[in-house]
């Protein structure tokens, strides 16, 4: 493996880009921090401030242009992935992308299609996929353990927890949606994963906007704008048939009336089954004729995969990407159906020669 450090830039200086990129690339010792971008100055500098990054930019062209960088993360409003991610890629820079890929399904095939021209890697900034619960348990799966997985249910529920209400958050032209886009491509996202990533047939979905117009602001979990633009749903509850004959439930929303926050994953198997729920695994299954709870003691000391090193590693070592781009359309793919099966209020079926699909297949 080569010495030499990359080059990395940030692309969206906001509070979480920070914590999460910035803290973390700037731990390695292979990263060299060049530069940072934000069309507010202002979180540009206080960024370079912190993390003692030489170089600031409000326009992420000029920073690509002027920069020779070789990652950037892309940590923007979702409608913004798809035109800075291609950009970057026709200017041979790799690409960390925060979660979603892109808006819908054929955003995310033109990204995938301009990493293929480009010969450069695309990893989505999926960061349930690396705790050390989901790796773990992904091993399990994979190795047989659980036996044939036939269902799964995922979710994460707010009690008051809109990201921002009169943000870009909740306007459909910049979000791409509300709850689904927000938190459900995390955790159907990591159900569907840890399954394997099997050929969906259909989707079943309803959404909500039940607190959209209240004045109540402690339904709001985060600071926004009240008078702001509120046109996408708060809950999403949905069910996914898939080729293999398995299923899948899930349940999101960001503000319900339910005793308290939760996040949840759970898959069967014909041997056993498994749930991380609020971030505890627990693995069901039998020994000696008596059913069993397993409750793995995982160092939270050691991390098992650390997402950032990943990347880092698959550029300079063509080590497999772990969510790849085509990942992104595939969840995309399954976010778009849904939406249209809430509004026409009745299943929606995949095409059974959807080539997408079948390029996924293969990398699975």
């Amino acid at each position: 493996m080569t010495k030499r450090k990359l080059r990395y830039g940030l692309i969206g200086a906001g509070s979480n880009a920070v914590k999460k990129h910035l803290s973390n690339y700037s731990s390695l010792s292979n990263i060299e921090l060049v530069a940072v971008c934000d069309v507010n100055i202002e979180n540009a500098r206080k960024a370079a401030e912190t993390y003692k990054i030489p170089n600031m930019y409000k326009n992420y062209q000029d920073m690509i242009n002027k920069e020779d960088l070789d990652i950037v993360s892309v940590c923007t409003p979702n409608s913004l992935h798809t035109d800075i991610t291609i950009y970057a890629l026709q200017n041979g820079v790799n690409v960390h992308c925060e979660k979603p890929l892109a808006v819908n399904g054929k955003e995310a095939q033109r990204i995938v299609e301009a990493k293929n021209r480009s010969g450069k890697n695309v990893m989505i900034g999926l960061n349930n996929r690396f705790t050390n619960e989901a790796v773990y348990l992904k091993k399990c799966i994979d190795e047989g353990y659980l036996g044939d997985i036939y269902k799964a249910k995922a979710g994460w529920i707010r009690r008051s927890g809109i990201p921002g209400r009169g943000t870009w958050f909740t306007n459909k032209e910049v979000a791409g949606g509300g709850v689904m886009i927000d938190l459900g491509v995390h955790y159907l996202d990591l159900a569907l994963f840890l399954m394997g990533m099997p050929e969906p047939t259909y989707v079943t979905g309803a959404t909500y906007q039940n607190f959209a117009h209240t004045d109540k602001r402690n339904r709001n979990g985060y600071k926004g704008n009240p008078n702001g633009i509120f046109n996408v749903e708060d809950s999403a509850n949905g069910f996914i048939g898939l080729q293999d004959g398995a299923t899948v439930n899930f349940e999101f929303s960001w503000a319900s009336n339910i005793d308290k926050d939760q996040t949840f994953i759970e898959i069967l198997g014909t041997k056993g089954g498994a749930s991380i729920i609020n971030g505890e695994l627990k693995i069901h299954s039998e020994i000696l004729d008596s059913c069993v709870d397993i409750s793995p003691i995982l160092n939270p000391n050691i991390k098992l995969k650390n997402e950032f090193e990943h990347f880092t590693n698959s550029i300079l070592s063509s080590e497999e990407l772990l969510a790849p781009a085509e990942h992104g359309v595939y969840m995309m793919n399954i976010i778009d159906h849904f939406y249209l099966s809430a509004e026409k209020q009745e299943p929606v079926f995949f095409e059974k020669n959807n080539n997408s699909y079948k390029r996924l297949s293969s990398i699975c």
